[in-house]
């Protein structure tokens, strides 16, 4: 387990450690709560024009895996692990670069970031399964998880978890999806795979 905290803490360095006034002016964009808000529309707008009325039920899922993701990552990992975020980790003093000096709270095992935009990639991926679509969310989903260690707030493993944990969210929340709208009577639903092949 040393080992890998060591490897973790050297990997977090090296992503830390390339900073720029640029670099840090994009990555404190990238992770902004409110900063992609247009690319979620867009998205939204795209998955309506593709599935119809399904959008709104859609809309309820997405929200639910975001939920689970959330809360989970605080209640079952952030409180019980208790793993300091390296810009909260006493060994780390003056040696990790902060973002106009925001760390955030003082946990940071597992990514709450990740795991939200893992969860809603994975979400969104199993509605429409084409590549092109598949390339968009997933680097997305990368550059979230890649800005937070960035900035300084979590390890390269806080990160890595996230993203597992939003992707085993994800995929149970869309065969929860699945089978409401199995239940449906006046519900066509078709898988992804099968709604996109003649798009």
């Amino acid at each position: 387990m040393e080992w890998l905290l060591e490897l973790d803490t050297r990997l977090f360095f090296a992503i830390n450690g390339l900073h720029s006034e640029t670099w840090d002016a994009i990555m404190w964009w990238i992770s902004g709560k409110y900063s992609w808000w247009p690319f979620y529309l867009v998205v939204l707008v795209f998955l309506g024009w593709k599935k119809g009325w399904q959008l709104i039920p859609m809309i309820l899922f997405i929200v639910l895996v975001i939920t689970l993701t959330d809360q989970t990552s605080v209640h079952l990992f952030k409180n019980l692990v208790q793993r300091l975020r390296p810009c909260h980790d006493p060994s780390l003093d003056g040696m990790v670069h902060l973002v106009n000096n925001r760390c955030g709270g003082k946990y940071g095992f597992i990514s709450s970031h990740a795991a939200n935009a893992y969860g809603v990639a994975m979400l969104v991926l199993m509605w429409y399964r084409k590549c092109w679509f598949a390339v968009v969310m997933i680097t997305w989903a990368l550059l979230v998880g890649y800005s937070r260690i960035y900035l300084g707030v979590h390890y390269p493993g806080d990160v890595l978890a996230g993203w597992l944990w939003g992707l085993l969210f994800g995929w149970l929340v869309y065969r929860l999806f699945h089978l409401v709208m199995k239940k449906l009577p006046f519900s066509r639903w078709e898988t992804g795979k099968k709604s996109g092949s003649g798009s």
